[in-house]
């Protein structure tokens, strides 16, 4: 039993949810003053969401807890790391407890640090994920796309020695861009556990299960696809920043982190 990794788990989800909200907070809630100077331009707005998102995912993914755990953050890539072997499937199940877990917190802290009344605001709404201008069947093909995406960025870049150290960037990049663009359409979710801490507080579940099944859908097809390309599995790492300074939670993870 991993309790530690578990807990960072929880925790770095949190932090995430946190400053979502925070950012989502400052940019659409009417009455702050950084919404009212740009309040014509709602691409703007979700272009500065994405880049706070994206900034806050690569600082996770480089810290030292994100790389003790592997920065999952995410039910879909824990389930795709099992899947991969690179995971236990006790130390799985407790890293989507700890991240549901997590989430939840993130969003009632929240609520102490920036108010209640002002997440609750429907312009924030607690960060709720809801299928938007293309219905559920969009939504739905929408987070299967990024999810996909995201996941064959991942593997098909931490497993190259020469840019490995990279994944972070780009999955924050990749973050940033997926928000600008994306979000009218579903919320942009990509992560079970996220949008479960948000309908939670929101008590909002319409097209929930979208956000439970899209995204495990999407990166455990990105994988399969992955192990036909490579037809291997040994350079596979469970974690989105491979490191040497703290080994992965499987012993028979891949070499470059069990050194």
């Amino acid at each position: 039993m991993n309790f530690i990794e578990y807990a960072i788990e929880a925790l770095c989800l949190g932090i995430f949810m946190v400053m979502a909200t925070l950012a989502t907070t400052l940019f659409e809630l009417p009455s702050s003053p950084i919404h009212q100077a740009i309040a014509a331009d709602p691409l703007f707005r979700r272009f500065l969401i994405g880049v706070a998102m994206g900034l806050t995912a690569i600082a996770i993914i480089y810290s030292p807890l994100g790389k003790r755990s592997g920065a999952h953050i995410n039910p879909a890539v824990t389930l795709t790391f099992w899947r991969l072997k690179k995971i236990g499937t006790v130390d799985a199940g407790f890293y989507i407890l700890a991240q549901c877990l997590g989430a939840a917190l993130g969003i009632w802290l929240s609520g102490l640090l920036i108010g209640k009344s002002a997440i609750a605001n429907p312009a924030v709404n607690y960060i709720v994920t809801v299928p938007g201008m293309a219905g559920e069947l969009g939504a739905f093909i929408a987070e299967f796309l990024l999810s996909f995406g995201l996941m064959t960025l991942v593997l098909q870049v931490s497993n190259r020695p020469n840019l490995s150290q990279f994944t972070g960037i780009f999955s924050g990049i990749l973050v940033a861009i997926y928000i600008t663009i994306e979000a009218p359409i579903s919320g942009m979710s990509i992560n079970p556990a996220r949008s479960l801490g948000s309908a939670v507080s929101a008590r909002v579940w319409h097209g929930f299960w979208i956000y439970c099944v899209a995204p495990p859908l999407g990166m455990l097809l990105a994988a399969e696809l992955y192990l036909r390309i490579k037809k291997s599995r040994a350079e596979i790492c469970g974690k989105l920043c491979p490191n040497s300074s703290t080994p992965c939670l499987s012993p028979i993870c891949c070499q470059k982190c069990n050194l």
